[in-house]
């Protein structure tokens, strides 16, 4: 098993730094994991030709050879390039794929705008398209709940011989949310996030953050 970043995500803004710039459109870090048979990407947030751009210069590979796409969260920062892997099959965790659907249907119910419904209704396809994802995807990578930022956020754990990685999901938004203790603002439940905070520092030596590039976790060492 081995894993890469492909693309590093950012947020709109970065909400813990005191100088902000304008804000621009988010997009969560990419991460390609291969194990046995399965050629897994996470989170695929940038648009689909970038994201194919990444993928060959970070790894050689095109969008073809993707087996598996797992979006630790339904937010459009974590797929808005899904769609540029039709042939891969579509995975989130169960809990985010039931609230969402629910969610969004009574959305649909309630909204009056033809073109806000016709946003929803695009949704609502693309979750259909998408799979309740196995505790375990592939070898020495298995599923790892971590919800509060949303109701079924999931990250994946991959278990190697001398160290755990944790791609962590929003879980852990950046280096200074980690450093800082802190979580994303903007949380379902904002105490669930918390506790799943805590989770992923007690079991990473590596974490992939939702925003930001691999990091070393602060409190051990690897190796």
């Amino acid at each position: 098993m081995d894993y890469r970043v492909i693309s590093i995500g950012t947020l709109s803004r970065h909400e813990l730094w005191t100088k902000q710039g304008e804000p621009h459109t988010a997009h969560a870090t990419t991460t390609l994991i291969r194990s046995g048979d399965h050629t897994i990407l996470v989170d695929p947030g940038l648009p689909a030709p970038i994201i194919a751009g990444r993928l060959m210069e970070r790894s050689g590979l095109v969008p073809e050879e993707i087996t598996h796409v797992f979006m630790t969260n339904f937010r459009p920062a974590h797929r808005r390039g899904i769609v540029g892997f039709p042939n891969a099959k579509w995975l989130i965790s169960e809990m985010e794929r039931e609230f969402i659907g629910a969610h969004l249907v009574e959305q649909f119910k309630q909204e009056k705008d033809a073109e806000l419904r016709k946003m929803i209704e695009q949704d609502i396809a693309l979750l259909k398209r998408c799979t309740a994802a196995p505790d375990r995807i592939a070898p020495q990578v298995d599923l790892f709940p971590l919800p509060g930022f949303t109701p079924g956020t999931c990250g994946l754990v991959l278990s190697q011989m001398t160290s755990t990685v944790l791609i962590a999901g929003d879980a852990v938004g950046t280096a200074e949310h980690l450093e800082q203790g802190r979580v994303l603002r903007g949380c379902y439940d904002a105490q669930q996030a918390r506790d799943s905070f805590l989770e992923v520092v007690e079991i990473a030596d590596l974490i992939v953050p939702g925003h930001d590039n691999i990091l070393p976790n602060p409190t051990r060492r690897v190796g």
